[in-house]
């Protein structure tokens, strides 16, 4: 055995060893990354020139094609996932979708995924993806630097709104602010659209006490743990300790998030951090199979 196939093998006993302590054959995560491959390579090759909206150094762990990181997902007992894309300018949405639905189609562990961008043909693609399946959306309020409540997006709010679809949105300020990154933009969103179900991704930080507060005022507004905890994420952003009871009493509404495959340490690592946050089995327990289950249906 190679000593890549071994670091690989070991790194799966050790998150077979996490979901058996849990009770758990499975897990689901709502933040992984599966784009067009041209896409990807010019995504992997911004974070690796750490480039201005990145701020720092930071190496792609799980660099494969697309069949390899399938089977490093599924063989972490993932058993549905998703595929976050995101545009950075008009134009691209639709064929982007297209991708994510063929995508789906030929992936059927993954939740089919879709995006949309601030612009006049917002609420036909949006509309459209529903249509093709679509069951998840992202929205990058940082990469796409657009307002959520620009006037475009009003309807497309009000269809996700209306068809109960969960929106994994990075609005929080991190790694590098954008001019519409922060819970302000999102608290006057919530104001028009309260029954958003609205996923903030990475626990909203650096923001993370502010994120909170808007989940614990809106029911339908969940969190996900992407790089959350790790010791990446530490060193510049820590979640404040004071703020864990909070995070525990919303138990029912954080999923399991990671940025597989483009994060700079191991999947093991991310779910170590969970861990060792103290929350507990049971926490555990929701945040990485149940609630996503229960949003899901699956």
């Amino acid at each position: 055995m190679t000593e890549e196939a071994d670091a690989a093998a070991r790194e799966r006993a050790e998150v077979a060893a996490f979901r058996a302590s849990l009770g758990l054959d499975t897990l689901i995560d709502v933040h992984t990354h599966f784009m067009p491959e041209r896409v990807l390579a010019k995504v992997w090759a911004y974070f690796e020139a750490a480039g201005p909206l990145i701020g720092r150094h930071w190496p792609i762990a799980y660099r494969h094609e697309e069949e390899r990181r399938l089977d490093v997902l599924r063989g972490f007992g993932v058993r549905a996932f998703t595929s976050m894309l995101y545009p950075h300018k008009p134009g691209m949405a639709r064929w982007l979708n297209d991708w994510a639905a063929d995508f789906a189609a030929r992936t059927p562990d993954c939740l089919h995924t879709a995006t949309f961008y601030a612009e006049p043909s917002a609420y036909d693609d949006v509309r459209r993806a529903l249509d093709q399946g679509a069951r998840v959306f992202k929205c990058h309020l940082q990469v796409g630097g657009y307002d959520p409540n620009d006037p475009v997006l009003k309807q497309v709010w009000g269809l996700l709104e209306e068809a109960r679809a969960p929106v994994v949105t990075h609005c929080g300020s991190g790694p590098v602010p954008g001019p519409f990154t922060g819970p302000e933009p999102v608290a006057a969103l919530l104001a028009r659209h309260p029954r958003l179900r609205l996923v903030v991704a990475h626990l909203g930080m650096p923001e993370y006490e502010d994120f909170l507060a808007l989940a614990e005022r809106h029911g339908d507004v969940m969190l996900d743990t992407t790089m959350a905890f790790t010791s990446f994420t530490e060193a510049e952003a820590p979640f404040p300790r004071a703020a864990l009871p909070r995070l525990a009493a919303l138990q029912d509404r954080v999923l399991l998030g990671t940025d597989f495959p483009n994060i700079p340490y191991t999947y093991a690592e991310a779910l170590r951090g969970l861990r060792e946050t103290g929350l507990g089995t049971e926490w555990l327990r929701a945040v990485c199979h149940d609630n996503a289950a229960r949003v899901f249906g699956i």
